[in-house]
């Protein structure tokens, strides 16, 4: 191994170590429980802090909305459609008849599919959630789309391809219907403030930014469908951290270079993927730099977080240090009566309401498909750089012509 390779290996690692100090040091380190390796990341994390308060519609029309999934997270229920004033729920749909009848329920809807395939045919039906498993994800959405609906999709937009990625944004571009990728961290307080502030410029251009997403599984991966969570790499799966760049700023990842840590904690993932963590550096469009990481391997720790630090000020949790004296207003959109924030900090409602809003209004929605791919394509691109050492890759870009 060359000098090079060993001053990069030690400059990621040295970068992760002194960001974990820090983590550590803004008292930012997740909760650590005695049943951690039983908690699903996110879902003990309920928030409904520094919201506007009196929602106002929109319109007064529902959007038809069919839901595909209830799986272990239970998502189609999850983020609340049910609840929402200008939703109507036509149908629903899981493959398992137990899990579609539970799902039922909870939308309190009379009518299912077996299959998405055979829900997407319903004319009714005008806008689809798409909560099914992670490899699936671009034949859905694609198939949803080219229905002519509109479609919402759990994380991450695709599951390790490139041409996939291409695809997807050849079908929303072909079908002119609107995509939106639900990425948690968008909404939660902490991101969404960052957001604001940075589109004020209170941070001028950011020097660094950092991404985590931290889900302790104690040498065993979740269950899945198709056992897909234990087939694919760290880095297939960092749009929790990565909003804390793109979504902050809209600006992109560049290149990167990564590395991989076999833990012996992390869960079993055959098919080539030797890592359980992984730890990637990009260069911003900025020309900054952006550590991302991925980890199952540090003991009780489940955390989605992150920070930004620019020319003209700085923010760890919701605690803006700058030049800016008269903040934006920062808080998150008004929610309708009775619909929850939900859970992954109280991002599930208003990632729902902005969905239902962007379709009522006509706009795109805020996390579009050059968002989603901006945030899940730069990790497909560090894993193939961590199995190859750490050499630095070429970042695809995805903008809006």
């Amino acid at each position: 191994m060359s000098n090079k390779d060993i001053n990069r290996r030690d400059f990621l690692g040295g970068a992760a170590s002194a960001s974990m100090g820090m983590l550590i040091a803004s008292g930012m380190t997740g909760r650590r429980a005695g049943a951690a390796e039983k908690v699903i990341a996110g879902f003990d994390d309920e928030g409904s802090g520094n919201m506007k308060k009196n929602w106002k519609p929109v319109s007064d029309r529902k959007v038809r909305v069919g839901i595909v999934g209830y799986g272990l997270c239970k998502f189609g229920a999850a983020f609340g459609f049910q609840n929402h004033p200008n939703v109507e729920i036509i149908a629903v749909s899981d493959l398992i008849k137990e899990r579609r009848q539970g799902l039922m329920r909870a939308c309190r809807c009379e009518k299912s599919y077996d299959s998405l395939e055979e829900l997407v045919k319903d004319d009714t039906i005008e806008a689809v959630f798409v909560a099914t498993d992670a490899p699936s994800h671009v034949k859905h959405c694609i198939d949803v789309m080219s229905h002519g609906k509109h479609v919402m999709v759990a994380v991450p937009a695709v599951w390790g391809s490139i041409e996939d990625a291409d695809r997807l944004l050849e079908a929303v571009k072909n079908t002119g219907m609107k995509y939106m990728m639900a990425e948690t961290s968008c909404f939660r307080e902490d991101c969404y403030a960052m957001m604001k502030i940075y589109k004020e410029g209170g941070f001028g251009k950011l020097v660094y930014s950092e991404g985590e997403y931290h889900h302790y599984f104690a040498g065993k991966a979740l269950p899945s469908f198709n056992n897909w969570r234990s087939t694919g790499a760290p880095l297939w799966y960092p749009t929790h951290a990565t909003a804390y760049y793109v979504g902050v700023t809209g600006q992109r990842f560049t290149s990167v270079s990564a590395m991989g840590r076999k833990g012996k904690h992390g869960p079993l993932k055959p098919g080539g993927n030797p890592f359980s963590d992984e730890t990637a550096l990009f260069k911003t469009s900025e020309g900054g730099t952006s550590r991302m990481m991925l980890t199952s391997s540090i003991y009780g720790l489940i955390s989605e977080t992150g920070r930004v630090f620019g020319e003209k000020g700085f923010m760890l949790q919701t605690k803006y240090r700058g030049l800016m004296k008269n903040l934006p207003d920062i808080r998150r959109p008004a929610l309708p009566p009775g619909m929850p924030a939900g859970f992954h900090g109280g991002s599930h409602g208003p990632l729902t309401n902005e969905f239902i809003e962007s379709i009522l209004l006509d706009r795109m929605p805020l996390v579009n498909i050059y968002q989603a791919l901006s945030m899940t394509v730069p990790g497909i691109v560090a894993h193939q750089s961590a199995m190859k050492d750490g050499e630095n890759l070429k970042v695809p870009q995805y903008v809006m012509t």
